[in-house]
């Protein structure tokens, strides 16, 4: 199962990626928006959310589109939360210990891409060798 470690090690290779503290855990940022964080219980989780939260490691990413995140919960729903929030935004929480370590970092990337501007998704592609018009 990965951890916060893997979660840490991931996020650090990201161009950009800062690492901060917050009242509710540890959370990474690209440019001073959130990609990843560690979800804590909020009294404001649904009652039967913040009982997994509490009792497990859970990890919240930001997604491109809200229907990203729904399919992911149809997909793997023992996995993907449903919505611990009424913000409509396109993020996702997910049980670390359901999560391989490639798919971990592959929702850490997605997320990292969606929240971080042009000119450091280039920089992560020319690392990695890909090219990329978006």
């Amino acid at each position: 199962m990965p951890s916060i470690d893997d979660v840490r090690r991931i996020a650090a290779k990201l161009p950009g990626s800062e690492e901060r503290d917050t009242t509710a855990g540890p959370a990474w940022f690209v440019r001073n928006k959130a990609f990843v964080w560690e979800c804590r219980a909020w009294p404001s989780i649904p009652t039967d959310l913040r009982e997994i939260i509490e009792r497990e490691l859970v990890v919240g990413v930001k997604l491109a589109q809200p229907i990203d995140a729904r399919a992911l919960r149809e997909m793997q729903p023992d996995v993907f939360l449903e919505q611990t929030t009424r913000w409509g935004e396109p993020k996702v929480a997910f049980r670390m210990a359901g999560i391989d370590a490639d798919h971990l970092e592959e929702l850490i990337i997605e997320s990292w891409r969606v929240q971080a501007p042009r000119y450091l998704r280039r920089e992560l592609d020319d690392r990695l060798g890909f090219s990329s018009d978006f």
